[in-house]
């Protein structure tokens, strides 16, 4: 087989840290190690994946990433990166490895790399994930180490969260949960590796819920929810239990704001003093966007306040779970603003939101574009109709594509407020570009 110039050599595809980072989609690390390991210029790599040079360059010292499916696609059949070390399926090639010389090698890459986009985008992204299967067989006995393993599966999977909707992650992470479930029934345990592998088995479950409730999928997702409470109450594990709670108020807030209210006030009762701060400021900044959705302005300061003397009394170098690390002043600044936002508070809401939209990275595109949403709104309330629609327009921009249905509600809300100043220019350009 004819390979391209750029295809990474085996030995480096068997690199731990260059496995971590294609899992990832970290490319920029995956063409750094490519020049500097196997001698391939950033001008090959460039050419084949059909990007600027200077945009490898800056990807390669770590500036951006790579966020679309077709791009994610284009690389990985141009560096012949077996599918699954970036999460997809096996990739045409490597089912039907054609002959030298024959036609469609002599072709060239470019044709190949159409033909594969244009089936990526006839079956679309969910199709092309697999449900993943455990990478070698699981042994009888279930060892604090292999959990230890299996714990740092479930970690690599959840950054797809960030850059991939629910529709797309759903079915990979509910396969890990019943790969666990399956684990659980037939191992043999130490009582230790047991509850280990339970408080696992409820941070998998509440992973997978997430993807149910971005998906559109809230049946399910309340489901999942109650189950990782059931798993972590068995655990022992407070901290996956508080955050069962929160995630079943967050759910429950489209339908019954006083039962979400209790469910957040639950969560933050299982606080002790050996929460880690991340865990802390998490259930407290959901408490506080239960009470601004019920109209409660002191409490949702309360748990605001609570939220950020949490990150700021953390101790130096206290260990963070995976599934709370993300939590930081951007975040709560963010989600200071939603509270803000939806408490008719434009004054407020705005100038923290612009300010910590201008620290969040873009290719957080489905998150990104929901903070936006919050900041179009708040521009309404302020009677700034026309950076209300600028601001939709690049909500718009950055959920096209996603497989998430709340980016879409959340601007379709917005759209209906604009829709009676269709006077203004820019209100008539961003009712445009959304088809409306």
């Amino acid at each position: 087989m004819i390979q391209p110039p750029t295809a990474l050599p085996p030995e480096l595809l068997n690199a731990e840290d260059l496995r971590a980072a294609l899992l990832a989609h970290d490319f920029g690390t995956v063409f750094r190690a490519a020049r500097e390991r196997a001698g391939i210029s950033y001008s090959k790599i460039a050419a084949e994946c059909d990007i600027k040079p200077e945009r490898v360059g800056t990807l390669a010292r770590g500036h951006g990433r790579i966020t679309t499916f077709e791009k994610i696609v284009q690389i990985t059949d141009a560096l012949r990166v077996p599918g699954h070390m970036v999460g997809l399926a096996p990739r045409p090639w490597e089912a039907h490895r054609a002959p030298a010389g024959s036609p469609s090698m002599q072709n060239g890459p470019n044709v190949h790399r159409r033909t594969v986009l244009q089936a990526a985008t006839a079956t679309g992204l969910a199709a092309a994930i697999p449900t993943l299967q455990h990478e070698e067989p699981s042994p009888k006995r279930i060892t604090e180490t292999y959990v230890g393993r299996l714990r740092e599966r479930t970690a690599r999977l959840r950054r797809l969260d960030d850059i991939l909707g629910g529709g797309d992650t759903y079915r990979v992470y509910t396969g890990e949960v019943q790969a666990t479930k399956a684990l659980l029934r037939g191992g043999s345990f130490t009582d230790s590796s047991r509850r280990q592998l339970t408080s696992l088995l409820a941070e998998q479950a509440q992973q997978a819920g997430w993807a149910a409730f971005d998906g559109g999928r809230a049946r399910e997702a309340a489901s999942l929810y109650e189950e990782s409470r059931a798993f972590a109450r068995e655990a022992e594990d407070g901290d996956l239990y508080g955050n069962s709670l929160a995630f079943l108020a967050y759910g429950a807030l489209a339908h019954d704001r006083r039962t979400a209210v209790r469910f957040a006030q639950e969560s933050c009762t299982t606080i002790t003093a050996a929460t880690p701060a991340t865990v802390r400021a998490l259930l407290y900044e959901r408490l506080a966007w239960a009470c601004a959705v019920d109209g409660q302005p002191a409490g949702t300061d309360a748990a605001l306040q609570a939220a950020s003397q949490a990150l700021d009394e953390a101790p130096d170098g206290e260990p963070q779970p995976g599934w709370s690390s993300w939590v930081d002043h951007t975040e709560l600044d963010i989600m200071t603003g939603r509270c803000w936002t939806t408490l008719q508070r434009p004054l407020r809401s705005v100038p923290v939101l612009y300010a910590a939209l201008s620290r969040f990275p873009d290719e957080h595109a489905r998150d990104k574009a929901l903070y936006f949403s919050w900041l179009a709104e708040a521009y309404i309330a302020a009677g700034e109709v026309e950076q209300a629609a600028v601001t939709t327009g690049r909500a718009l921009e950055l959920a096209s594509g996603l497989a998430s249905v709340r980016p879409r509600q959340r601007i379709n809300a917005v759209l209906d407020y604009l829709r009676p100043h269709t006077a203004v220019p820019e209100v008539r350009d961003v009712l445009e570009l959304s088809g409306a």
